[in-house]
C-alpha cells in the first residue's frame, strides 16, 4: 500500500551480508556463555565501549523500563554506547546470569534459509529492580559472534515485589473482611493514590498491578456493570485473536476455553472481567463519571471531582490519572451531506446490536475491517440483503495464519509471561523486516485462495504498510485489516456484494449516493468507520491546556516504540493504558512500576538524561 518515506530501511544481516556460512554445528550454550561472559566482565569494569563493541556495527538495544525507564530502542553502537555512558553507572547492573531452563535456553534458529541467530536469555539486577534480557546473536567469518539486538526487561522492583504467592496476605480473618472491602472500596479514610478511568480490560489489569505492588487504586466507570463495554456490543462480535495470547494477569482463563473467543461467550466474558476485579478486591466504582479535574503542577496533584450517580458527589486528590477508555476517541462518523433526508436508519457500529432486528430489509455497511466484516456476515447469516461499502484497500490474513503468527510462542503449556517477553524482545526495525519477508510467503500458499477469490470479485486487498502485514496495521494505525473468521467466504460466494471505487456523494431518502452516479438502497447503514483520537475522552476529563500538551498515543515513535501508551505522554500524573488483552497483561505491570518507583521516590524523569 502506498506510504510516505520508509522510516526503517534497514537491512537483516543475513550469512551473505555477514559473509559466513550456516554455522549448525555448533554449541548453542557455549556461544551464548562466551559471550555472556565478556559482556559481563565489560560491564563490570563500567567499558561501555567494549560492551558496545560486542554489537555488530548497526546492532540494537531495547529496554523496557529495566535501564531508562522508559520504553527505548537504540540502534547503533554510538547509540549504545551512549545510553551505556548515561545509565550504567546509575542502575548498576550486575549479577549477570545464563538461563538455561527447557524454554528458555539457548538456542540456534534458522529463521530463513539465508538468516540464522542463537537467542538466548539471562536475568539481572539493577540498583531497583530485577529483570529479564533477551540477546540474538549472529555469526562473524572469524568464527566470533556479536549480537545484533538485545532486550532488557525489568520484571520486578527489589523493594516492592508483587504481593503474591508467598508474599500473599496471611491475616486469618473473623468477620470483619466485608466491612474492610466496603471501606476500602468506598476509600472512606483516603483518598486514591491513583484513579483509573475505564473498567475494561486494560483499566482492570492495570489496577490489579498497582494494588499488588502497593499502590491504592480506583477504577471509575460511566457503566452500569463491569464488563459492560463488552456486553454492549453487537453481538456477532468475535475475538480475533487466540486464548493463549488473551489471559489475564493473575487468573488465567479455564482450559476449556475456546481458542477463539465467539460471539455468544463475550457475555461470559464481560462476566469475567466482572469476576476478575471481584476475585482480586480491585475497587470499582460503576456509573460514576468525572465532572472536573484540576491539575496541580506544584504539588504534583490532581483533584478530581467524581459524580457517583445515585450516591452524591466525591471530592479526591489524587497523584495519577490512567485513561484506559479503549484503542480510539470517540466513534468517527464521517460527514456525508443530506443525511436529514435518508428515511431509514444510520448508526456507527458502537450503536449496532443485532441484524436480527432487519431481516427483510437492506443493508449497507460502510468501512471493510474487523467490526465491518462481523456485522456484514451478521446481516448475511440473517437472510438480509447486504453491501460491504469499501472506501480503501484492507490486509486481509486468514484466521489460521493468526494462530500460525502466534502459535510459535503463544500455545498450549507455554507460560505467557515467557511469551510476552519474546513477543516484544525485537525492535520493530527487525520485527517488520521478518515480517517483510513472511507476509509475501503467506499471500502465495496459506492464504492464496481467499485472496485470490475476492480479488475476481473486486474487493482490494493490501501487504499492510511497507508490506510488513497486519503488525505493521495494528502497531501504528490501531486497525485497517480484517482477521477472517468466515465473511470472506461470503463475500467470493457474492452472498456480501461490494461496492467500492468511488467516493460517497450523498445520503438520499432510500441509501447512498455516489460520485459515479449509482445509488445504493438500504433501509439500514452502519458505519464501522473506527474511532476518533484517544485523547479525546482525555480532553473531555482534563480540558485543553492539558490536552495541549500530550504526545500522540497510538502509533510509533521514531524509535518504533509505542508513542505515548504504558509511558510518560508528556504531562506529569497522566498516563494512557491502551491495547488488546495480551499488550495490556505485560504492559500493565511495566506502567505500574513506572508510578511506583515515582511515588516511592526511585524515579525522578529529570535525572534520565540520555
Amino acid at each position: 500500500m502506498a506510504t510516505s518515506t520508509d522510516p526503517f530501511p534497514q537491512r537483516l544481516p543475513t550469512l551473505d551480508l555477514l559473509g559466513v556460512t550456516d554455522p549448525s554445528n555448533v554449541s548453542s550454550s557455549q556461544v551464548a556463555t562466551e559471550w555472556l561472559n565478556a559482556f559481563s566482565a565489560a560491564i563490570t569494569q563500567n567499558d561501555t565501549a567494549a560492551v558496545a563493541d560486542l554489537f555488530l556495527e548497526d546492532g540494537f538495544w531495547k529496554d523496557v523500563v529495566a535501564l531508562t525507564w522508559d520504553f527505548r530502542t537504540f540502534e547503533g553502537r554510538k547509540n549504545i554506547k551512549k545510553l551505556l555512558d548515561a545509565r550504567l553507572a546509575a542502575t548498576a547492573l550486575h549479577e549477570l546470569r545464563l538461563l538455561q531452563e527447557p524454554l528458555n535456553e539457548p538456542v540456534l534458529q534458522k529463521v530463513f534459509p539465508d538468516f540464522v541467530w542463537l537467542r538466548f536469555c539471562f536475568g539481572f539486577t539493577t540498583k531497583h529492580g530485577k529483570g529479564t534480557a533477551v540477546v540474538y546473536l549472529v555469526p562473524l567469518p572469524d568464527s566470533k559472534w556479536k549480537a545484533y539486538t538485545l532486550l532488557t526487561c525489568l520484571d520486578s522492583l527489589t523493594d516492592f515485589p508483587q504481593k503474591l504467592g508467598s508474599l500473599r496476605n496471611r491475616e486469618a480473618d473473623h468477620g470483619g473482611w466485608e466491612e474492610k472491602r466496603r471501606q476500602e472500596t468506598e476509600f472512606s479514610n483516603n483518598d486514591p493514590t491513583v484513579i483509573v478511568i475505564g473498567a475494561g480490560h486494560s483499566g482492570l489489569e492495570t489496577a490489579a498491578r498497582l494494588k499488588y505492588i502497593g499502590v491504592p487504586t480506583l477504577v471509575i466507570d460511566k457503566k452500569p456493570r463491569v464488563g459492560d463495554s463488552w456486553r454492549d456490543r453487537y453481538k456477532a462480535l468475535c475475538l480475533h485473536d487466540t486464548i493463549w495470547s488473551n489471559q489475564t494477569p493473575y487468573l488465567n482463563f479455564p482450559p476449556t476455553w475456546p481458542v477463539y473467543t465467539p460471539a455468544a461467550k463475550l457475555l461470559q466474558l464481560a462476566d469475567w472481567l466482572e469476576g476478575y476485579a471481584s476475585f482480586l478486591e480491585l475497587d470499582v466504582w460503576t456509573a460514576s463519571t468525572i465532572t472536573k479535574t484540576f491539575w496541580n503542577d506544584s504539588t504534583k496533584t490532581w483533584t478530581v471531582e467524581v459524580n457517583r450517580g445515585g450516591k452524591g458527589t466525591r471530592v479526591l486528590t489524587v497523584k495519577h490519572l490512567i485513561f484506559a477508555t479503549g484503542f480510539g476517541g470517540r466513534p468517527y462518523v464521517p460527514d456525508i451531506p443530506r443525511k436529514a433526508s435518508f428515511r431509514g436508519s444510520a448508526v456507527h457500529s458502537s450503536e449496532f446490536k443485532s441484524a436480527a432486528n432487519h431481516v427483510g430489509k437492506k443493508a449497507i455497511v460502510v468501512g471493510c475491517c474487523n467490526s465491518a466484516h462481523d456485522i456484514a456476515q451478521d446481516f448475511c447469516s440473517h437472510g438480509v440483503d447486504i453491501t460491504m461499502y469499501q472506501r480503501s484497500s484492507t490486509f486481509v490474513i486468514s484466521a489460521e495464519s493468526i494462530e500460525a503468527l502466534l502459535g510459535a510462542i503463544y500455545k498450549e503449556d507455554f507460560p505467557a509471561e515467557l511469551a510476552d517477553i519474546y513477543n516484544t524482545s525485537l525492535p520493530w526495525a527487525v520485527v517488520r523486516q521478518l515480517q517483510q519477508r513472511v507476509v509475501p510467503v503467506v499471500t502465495e500458499t496459506t492464504d492464496k485462495a481467499i485472496l485470490d477469490g475476492l480479488a475476481k470479485v473486486g474487493f482490494k486487498t493490501n501487504l499492510g504498510i511497507h508490506g510488513a502485514g497486519i503488525l505493521s496495521l495494528f502497531l501504528e494505525r490501531g486497525g485497517g485489516y480484517y482477521i477472517d473468521t468466515g465473511a470472506s467466504k461470503s463475500i467470493i460466494d457474492g452472498d456480501i456484494k461490494i461496492k467500492n471505487g468511488s467516493a460517497i456523494e450523498s445520503f438520499t431518502e432510500n441509501g447512498l449516493r455516489f460520485a459515479d452516479g449509482t445509488e445504493l438502497q438500504a433501509d439500514v447503514i452502519v458505519f464501522a468507520t473506527g474511532y476518533g483520537d484517544p485523547r479525546d475522552s482525555m480532553r473531555e476529563v482534563c480540558g485543553d491546556e492539558v490536552a495541549s500538551t500530550i504526545t500522540r498515543v497510538w502509533g510509533l515513535d521514531e524509535e518504533g516504540q509505542t508513542a505515548g501508551a504504558w509511558r510518560y505522554c508528556g504531562h506529569d500524573g497522566l498516563w494512557f493504558a491502551n491495547g488488546n488483552l495480551s499488550l495490556s497483561r505485560f504492559h500493565s505491570l511495566h506502567l505500574a512500576m513506572q508510578i511506583k518507583a515515582i511515588e516511592e521516590g526511585i524515579l525522578n524523569k529529570a535525572d534520565v538524561v540520555i
